[in-house]
């Protein structure tokens, strides 16, 4: 049970750039090193997890602690993501005006976001990358980066929600009559 609460512990004290910079480590640990998920579980586990309120990495962690110990597990998981930040939060408000007018702070923070950047391109990558490819999912894929694209260059307000959204209800529509004409064919 520890052992679950110091994993948790770690990526949130050492992960920068929120719940999409944590999804590299998180997947390195949970499904390479420890074996607890598949690659399979582990994307749906993201988008569970990127679907429901709350952060992802908070999102995540419960659902990997319940998997692996039942309701104290997601306790220990949750609690060892998020206290980290809760930590370092609370001594950085005591010193807030300060350590945001250091310099080097500035710097490093400047950094920090470069290697964030990369860090939720290559989750993306290897989410992308490990998905069966199939013609309904490669087309949902395209609808979706074209729209998002499109929303960004016209600046169109459209919460990723809906997307989500749209996409569980075309996966529904979809998958529902496959089964259907399956069944048929077997008939």
């Amino acid at each position: 049970m520890f052992n679950l609460f110091w994993i948790f512990f770690k990526l949130g004290l050492f992960t920068f750039g929120g719940g999409y910079a944590m999804i590299p480590q998180i997947k390195e640990i949970i499904v390479d090193k420890k074996g607890w998920l598949t690659n399979d579980e582990m994307l749906e586990i993201i988008a569970v997890a990127e679907s429901t309120p709350g952060p992802i990495a908070i999102n995540m962690a419960t659902y990997i602690g319940y998997k692996q110990k039942k309701i104290l597990g997601s306790i220990m998981a949750t609690l060892g993501v998020v206290l980290p930040s809760l930590i370092i939060i609370f001594i950085i408000s005591l010193f807030l005006d300060a350590f945001m007018e250091n310099k080097y702070v500035q710097y490093a923070f400047v950094g920090i976001k470069c290697c964030v950047a990369y860090l939720i391109l290559k989750a993306g990558l290897s989410m992308i990358i490990k998905e069966k490819k199939t013609v309904f999912s490669i087309i949902i894929f395209s609808i979706i980066f074209i729209l998002m694209i499109l929303f960004d260059l016209f600046s169109i307000q459209f919460s990723s929600i809906y997307l989500i959204l749209i996409g569980g209800i075309i996966g529904i529509i979809y998958f529902s009559i496959k089964k259907v004409i399956t069944k048929e064919n077997e008939q």
